[in-house]
């Protein structure tokens, strides 16, 4: 029997990608540049830090109260980074990003993908999954999320992170819910434009396999 993988967040790469957003619907805020530097307002946005490969950083306000980071990296400052994330978050704003990322796709479809993480979600996560994984790399557990890493990697891996967590105690549901969650790099999709996702899906979907033992099937968006 297969199981569901939904998208929960992507990520999009190219240059000026910013240019999509010059109309009334949205408002753009500079939060790094040449000319400005508000760090605060970044972490009271998104809860994360403004690291230092950061060398440019933009809020995107939606008229329906919606925000998306984007940002230039020092490795890459020819290209911005657009990040819809929480697509799969049991929330009316998850809802709104679905919309709002439906309603883009067109224009964003020769971005490439730098990075897609699939939820896929359980009452509880099945033993054997768990076993499956501890097969491939090393348990570590910090707060309320466990994660799944490789004995030669520090914090991140550039192709594939393994976590999971308890998704009811992080959205406040009233039900039980766990989050076992595949996050795929840039390296993973080596230059993969968003108009070929689909292609890559039964590449995603080996790889799920491979390291849970689990036969997924993922939907589109």
């Amino acid at each position: 029997m297969k199981v569901k993988g939904i998208i929960d967040s992507m990520n999009f790469s190219s240059k000026n990608i910013e240019q999509i957003f010059y109309n009334d619907d949205y408002i753009i805020e500079d939060v790094k540049s040449q000319v400005s530097f508000n760090p605060k307002r970044w972490r009271d946005e998104f809860k994360k830090a403004l690291t230092k490969n950061i060398i440019e950083a933009k809020i995107i306000h939606t008229s329906n109260g919606l925000t998306l980071p984007i940002k230039t990296y020092s490795v890459s400052k020819q290209k911005q980074t657009l990040e819809f994330a929480g697509l799969n978050g049991y929330s009316q704003t998850s809802s709104l990003l679905k919309q709002l990322l439906k309603s883009l796709l067109e224009q964003l479809e020769d971005s490439y993908i730098v990075r897609i993480d699939i939820a896929i979600d359980f009452t509880k996560i099945p033993n054997k999954v768990i076993k499956a994984l501890c097969k491939h790399r090393v348990p570590f557990k910090y707060a309320n999320t466990t994660y799944y890493k490789t004995v030669k990697e520090k914090k991140t891996n550039a192709h594939i992170d393994i976590k999971t967590y308890n998704k009811s105690k992080k959205a406040k549901l009233d039900y039980p819910l766990e989050r076992l969650e595949f996050a795929f790099k840039g390296k993973y999709f080596n230059k993969t434009n968003l108009k070929d996702l689909k292609k890559i899906f039964k590449k995603m979907e080996k790889s799920i396999k491979k390291f849970s033992d689990l036969q997924v099937e993922i939907s589109s968006i």
